[in-house]
């Protein structure tokens, strides 16, 4: 799995994923700051992307369209980077059997 990371999140996420998801990408090293929601959506479903947000409105994307892409929405507040890698980390395994799941567009994830 190779992850679209949005705006929302820190850009240096893609440079801590590379090894455990190799080819994601942050929003902004695509030039895709002020993107609308919906052409990120057709960008990673085109590319073989799954959307990391932070943001309710990907959730309304995936639950309306379903995948791909296949969407991690992070239900966190405002927290640092080495906290969203910590709930990555978490739930490794988790997006690993998302991952596989053909029948699911969106797992949420949240601190507990």
């Amino acid at each position: 799995m190779k992850f679209l990371i949005d705006h929302n999140l820190s850009p240096t996420l893609a440079l801590h994923l590379k090894d455990r998801y190799p080819g994601s990408v942050h929003t902004m090293d695509l030039g895709f700051d002020r993107t609308a929601d919906h052409a990120l959506w057709h960008y990673a479903r085109d590319n073989g992307f799954s959307i990391l947000t932070k943001d309710t409105d990907f959730e309304q994307l995936s639950l309306l369209r379903g995948a791909p892409p296949k969407v991690i929405w992070l239900r966190i507040g405002n927290c640092t980077t080495l906290q969203v890698l910590g709930l990555l980390d978490r739930h490794h395994s988790d997006i690993g059997d998302f991952e596989r799941d053909e029948e699911r567009s969106l797992l949420a994830l949240g601190p507990k």
